[in-house]
């Protein structure tokens, strides 16, 4: 299944597929024509695999249990960092940053159960996602979800190749774990930051999975 919220890329990207390969019929040298072709295939492959949206399994107990912090993205756990965090929580906290190549799943669900009280857009930088200031410089979202264990914080971050996040969250929206609300487009990262005393169920260089990986726990309820 591809994501919805590709809908115009995919058409640009099947539509350029197309352009190459009608072209490469118009070629009268073969092997130029034949690397033509190979390039519509190529693109077309790409297409269908960056754009998937594959069906994820929300476990009951991550619904039930509003403590529960779930990836928002798939990728690779590159960081897990004390910091101060400024635009919502306010206060010391515990940044996981997962980092999405361009092969990965880029449809991003909610960590947490709750409801929608903060959110801003920041247009941004061209920075590498995997850099360390393109959580601040690069062009992301901010959002914030209060649940009845307490506050957290999570950004859509994009990279250097493209600047393009679909965000459909709303400040008074109620989520749900594992609810679909949006993607970032090509290389990005995902960061979430949560309150210091959460329990922190992955480290570093650990591979997660949007909307199936449990990678904190709140401990306490406000």
């Amino acid at each position: 299944m591809l994501t919805r919220y590709g809908t115009s890329n995919i058409l640009i990207l099947l539509f350029s597929s197309l352009c190459l390969l009608v072209t490469s019929y118009y070629i009268n040298i073969q092997w130029l024509s034949v690397i033509f072709k190979l390039l519509s295939l190529i693109l077309i492959l790409f297409t269908f695999w960056f754009f998937r949206d594959p069906t994820r399994i929300i476990s009951q107990d991550v619904l039930n249990d509003e403590s529960i912090i779930i990836s928002p993205a798939d990728g690779k756990i590159v960081a897990i960092e004390e910091e101060f965090e400024k635009h919502y929580l306010k206060t010391d906290s515990i940044r996981i940053s997962i980092f999405l190549s361009p092969l990965d799943v880029h449809v991003n669900r909610s960590p947490v159960s709750g409801q929608v009280k903060f959110y801003e857009y920041f247009q941004g930088d061209y920075l590498v996602a995997f850099h360390p200031k393109s959580s601040e410089l690069n062009e992301h979202s901010r959002i914030g979800v209060e649940n009845n264990f307490g506050k957290v914080f999570f950004k859509q971050i994009v990279g250097f190749l493209a600047r393009r996040i679909v965000c459909e969250l709303n400040i008074g929206d109620k989520v749900n774990s594992g609810e679909k609300f949006g993607m970032m487009k090509f290389g990005s990262r995902m960061d979430v930051a949560i309150a210091t005393n959460s329990e922190i169920l992955v480290k570093l260089g650990d591979r997660v999975v949007a909307g199936e990986t449990i990678i904190a726990k709140l401990s306490s309820n406000l």
